[in-house]
């Protein structure tokens, strides 16, 4: 990809698509610029681990020169980013942006111009290459836009093109989706101890079914259901085990669970949303 890219916050979600990009080999460390708002230790690190160009003395230059900015700030910080860096913006820029809960419309309405602007939601997975990221365009961005965030984040993991109005949904699945998953190990490595199971014997045991599970519905193309049935004898250990799962409303739990979270991501959204509308 021949572009600059400059990006806006310098967390641990700039750091694994810096990684991402670098390790796909999309751009060259001289292509990536990363600021922020005063952490020059943070951008040290970056520089020194990644050969990049980490710029807060100069950064209203770095922003000016990029073809695509990346928007990585915390929601609560957007609105007085977005006012320090915008008169060194301008139209002809792509505006990406990881800020969760922030609509493409109050992006635009803070640049203050037509720039096109990629609203995306990555999860933490990213830090390993493995992210899930729901992904869909503002007002102003074209399929060539969309193409350009793909690649991007392709380079730390899969992307589902989607509408704006689905990323709420998203969220509720994968964006918080790891955390269910951790949640799940937790309770089984109790029941491992329970049983008499050392903390690294389960440990091991139940990463490696994680992997085997995930691997096993990515390969065969199988439903999930048609997969669980083929491991569950009538009357055997599974069949057991499942029907303490059902009792307990296991399944209910888990699209409740979804359900909810899916909506908390529409009330903070709104939330902040309201909060960081400019004035008239």
């Amino acid at each position: 990809m021949d572009k600059k890219i400059c990006f806006v916050g310098a967390g641990a979600m700039a750091e694994a698509i810096v990684s991402g990009l670098l390790n796909q080999k999309i751009v060259k460390p001289g292509q990536i610029a990363v600021t922020n708002k005063e952490d020059r230790f943070r951008l040290d690190e970056l520089v020194y681990n990644f050969g990049i160009i980490g710029d807060n003395e100069q950064k209203h230059q770095s922003i000016q020169g990029a073809d695509i900015l990346i928007l990585a700030m915390k929601p609560k910080d957007i609105a007085s980013a977005l006012n320090d860096i915008r008169p060194y913006t301008s139209p002809h820029q792509l505006v990406i942006s990881v800020v969760a809960g922030v609509q493409t419309s109050i992006i635009s309405a803070l640049l203050g111009h037509e720039a096109p602007v990629i609203r995306t939601m990555p999860n933490t997975s990213a830090i390993v290459g493995l992210s899930s990221t729901g992904l869909c365009r503002g007002q102003y961005a074209t399929e060539a836009h969309v193409e350009i965030a793909r690649q991007i984040f392709e380079s730390i993991g899969i992307v589902i093109v989607t509408e704006e109005e689905q990323l709420d949904a998203i969220t509720g699945v994968s964006g918080s989706g790891p955390a269910y998953i951790y949640y799940l190990v937790e309770a089984m490595m109790a029941g491992s101890r329970d049983v008499g199971l050392s903390e690294q014997q389960a440990k091991e045991m139940i990463l490696q079914t994680l992997i085997g599970a995930a691997n096993m519905l990515l390969e065969t193309k199988q439903d999930p259901a048609y997969l669980r049935e083929q491991v569950t004898s009538p009357n055997g250990t599974t069949q057991a085990g499942l029907d303490t799962l059902r009792e307990y409303d296991f399944d209910q739990a888990v699209r409740a669970c979804i359900r909810r979270a899916t909506a908390r991501s529409k009330e903070l959204g709104t939330e902040l949303n309201q909060l960081i509308v400019p004035k008239a």
